[in-house]
């Protein structure tokens, strides 16, 4: 059996490392405009050849979305970075809309192509015109049960790999092709600028009453009728490998480095625990834990079982509590004065308990007795971002690893 593929988001450069080393075996980024997710920090043409370069340094590839529904007026642009994507040695380019794939496919006709999610393929029949069109690759649609999906996997041609989501944010629209972000706020969804608007608080108002707000649901000041869980399917790891996909996708381009690099690894460990032994695989009450920690957005299963109720949104809040905070990263360790070195990433104090989370590995604890600035005198607190200090332990933990404590209170969208 061909070992599943666990993709990640990749919204910057720093996204991109946590990704790689915290087990993606391929990232999907954006350039600098013509994706589906215009307000991520998205990559430079310098910043993409970097990113590409370290993935395939670390075996994993590289996939360039773009996804967007063009204009005409897009066409050359979408050539540009398209070109410059190719000569930096993108493994694979993530199309939507017929006309990107012809571009794709005229300036390179060997590219792999990965057909969307926006796509909304949701047959084998879909999935095999596709194929024939030049497709590598269907994304399927999010609407989709796992009965549904075993069946085109079936039907399909064989050599026709198919991509799940797995993990992340859900659209209150079908497969993402929503006009309401364009309506409210003159932000085209369909060309990457979505402001959201489906977790925004509404209430209703008759047309002779203005002013007077009704009730919608059960919330007599509004509710957030739109609000959609969050998917997580690390719970159903056996189902979704056993209907044959080839790759499984979190979604998440937008969300901190601390969510891609824990939810990512949790994945690859429900992964590799199933390759390893598939008949006494079980979900592990960690996995779930790790996950609720990076995101309290609530989560539930999507489509995968049957279409979604009442209950897969949240008609209350659109943001909850966060448990933890993401306080920095470990860039180095120096053994002979046997200090952790760190970059900051939000306010921290002497005194805190912290934990630290490896690419790899289990979680440490660790008691912040001290904290020196980067010239060695003894600080209180770093507060300033990207702050750089030094921790006093003895044990040394790879690049990248992760600081965080108990939240203070914040609040996370």
């Amino acid at each position: 059996m061909q070992k599943v593929e666990l993709v990640s988001p990749a919204g910057n450069p720093e996204k991109l490392k946590m990704a790689v080393l915290y087990g993606a075996d391929a990232v999907y980024l954006g350039g600098a405009a013509y994706n589906l997710r215009a307000f991520a920090g998205n990559f430079s043409d310098g910043e993409m050849l970097e990113g590409i370069r370290f993935a395939h340094s670390n075996n994993c590839k590289v996939y360039l979305a773009l996804n967007i529904f063009a204009h005409n007026s897009d066409i050359e642009g979408l050539r540009g970075i398209l070109k410059q994507a190719l000569a930096n040695g993108v493994d694979a380019v993530i199309v939507s809309d017929p006309g990107v794939m012809a571009a794709a496919k005229d300036m390179a006709p060997d590219i792999p192509i990965h057909l969307s999610t926006q796509a909304n393929t949701m047959n084998w029949a879909s999935a095999a015109f596709w194929y024939k069109s030049g497709t590598k690759r269907v994304i399927l649609a999010r609407e989709l049960s796992l009965l549904e999906i075993a069946e085109i996997r079936r039907m399909a041609p064989s050599e026709l790999e198919l991509e799940v989501f797995v993990h992340g944010a859900m659209c209150i629209s079908y497969s993402g092709r929503c006009f309401l972000s364009n309506y409210l706020a003159s932000r085209s969804s369909n060309a990457g600028a979505c402001a959201q608007p489906c977790r925004w608080k509404y209430s209703l108002v008759e047309e002779k009453r203005p002013g007077q707000y009704l009730q919608v649901y059960e919330d007599p000041d509004g509710t957030f009728i739109m609000n959609s869980k969050d998917l997580c399917m690390i719970a159903h790891i056996p189902e979704l490998i056993e209907t044959g996909v080839s790759s499984f996708k979190i979604e998440g381009r937008m969300k901190s480095p601390y969510y891609t690099a824990i939810v990512t690894k949790m994945y690859r460990e429900a992964i590799d625990s199933y390759y390893s032994d598939a008949e006494h695989w079980s979900v592990k009450k960690g996995w779930l834990d790790e996950i609720a920690k990076a995101s309290r957005r609530e989560c539930d299963t999507g489509f995968y079982f049957g279409s979604p109720g009442p209950a897969s949104c949240v008609y209350t809040s659109d943001i909850s509590e966060k448990d933890y905070d993401f306080i920095g990263i470990i860039t180095g360790h120096s053994a002979e004065e046997e200090l952790i070195l760190v970059e900051q990433r939000n306010r921290f104090f002497k005194g805190d308990i912290v934990e630290i989370i490896p690419p790899v590995g289990p979680t440490t604890i660790l008691s912040i007795e001290h904290l020196y600035n980067e010239d060695g005198m003894e600080i209180e607190s770093a507060p300033h971002p990207q702050m750089k200090v030094k921790i006093p332990f003895v044990k040394e933990f790879p690049k990248y690893s992760i600081l965080r404590r108990r939240s203070t209170g914040q609040k996370s969208v």
